[in-house]
């Protein structure tokens, strides 16, 4: 396996963007060790909050939420997905699979032995995030759940597969283009310069590129069995879930209704939709940031 690293000089020059950088190795079969970064901020005795990113973003998304909940006596978590941000990327699309993601983040949270755990997950924050909470549940205390969903072998609709299809025909990957698509307010060019900072070329985009197809939305598709199991635990976890979809999310923001109808913990939470496209988290943070603090018990 090849494996790429961004040169750290790519990240110098990022705007508030100031946290230490946290590595360990991770690993799972058939591959070698690969250095996921992460973002540890606040007391460490503290119950954590763990943010999870998706596609094709990395934990500079959520800049504007690490500082306010760190102050509030948090501590937060947020770890580059293996491919993105400053963890290493492997260089061919090959060595990337739905199920190898699910092992390289379950191994960062077992090593770092995470208990009574605050989750927020979006995008592939939580296909991912979702599969952890089924495989360890009784290291979540909550769920926080915005414009994701864990598909079975079902068609999404068709922002999906639009989106699908352009990810795969697009000559050149423009990450911060990407993101700068999927929000209400338009990013700044030191913004979207700074999702593409993980990827200074092409050869750096071989997760960022593999992972719309990962999605499970073909009953023939690979981690359908994964998922349902998942599915199977989750439609048992019964401790407080809360969703928050941006509601101009024309790829998932339909789909909150059937998370809040499947996981127990759901019934009788304050679901709310926001003003915000997919990518909630650079649209409304501050909302985001006080849905979070709002949800954990003083």
């Amino acid at each position: 396996m090849q494996v790429l690293r961004t040169p750290d000089n790519a990240f110098a020059d990022l705007r508030d963007y100031p946290f230490a950088a946290h590595y360990v190795e991770v690993e799972t079969q058939g591959t070698p060790a690969l250095r996921l970064h992460y973002v540890d901020e606040g007391p460490r005795d503290a119950a954590p909050i763990l943010l999870l990113h998706g596609e094709p973003t990395w934990s500079y998304l959520y800049r504007k939420f690490i500082p306010p909940l760190a102050a509030a006596g948090h501590r937060v978590l947020a770890p580059d997905l293996i491919g993105f941000g400053k963890s290493d990327k492997p260089a061919s699309r090959d060595d990337y699979s739905y199920e190898r993601h699910v092992a390289w983040m379950s191994d960062w949270l077992t090593q770092l032995d995470l208990n009574n755990i605050t989750l927020f997950c979006q995008d592939w924050g939580g296909l991912i995030g979702l599969r952890l909470v089924a495989a360890f549940p009784d290291r979540f205390a909550r769920l926080v759940i915005s414009n994701t969903y864990l598909p079975v072998g079902e068609n999404i609709g068709p922002g999906f597969d639009g989106w699908r299809a352009f990810s795969q025909a697009t000559p050149e990957f423009k990450s911060g283009r990407i993101v700068d698509g999927g929000c209400n307010r338009a990013l700044t060019s030191a913004e979207i310069a700074a999702y593409d900072a993980p990827f200074p070329d092409e050869n750096f985009k071989a997760g960022a590129r593999q992972f719309p197809v990962l999605v499970p939305v073909t009953p023939d598709h690979l981690s359908v069995a994964e998922n349902s199991a998942a599915w199977a635990q989750l439609e048992r976890f019964d401790k407080p879930v809360l969703t928050c979809f941006g509601h101009q999310d024309k790829v998932l923001g339909h789909l909150d209704t059937e998370i809040q109808r499947r996981i127990p913990g759901a019934k009788g939470q304050p679901h709310c939709r926001i003003d915000a496209s997919h990518f909630c988290q650079e649209d409304q943070p501050e909302q985001l940031v006080a849905l979070i603090r709002n949800f954990i018990p003083a």
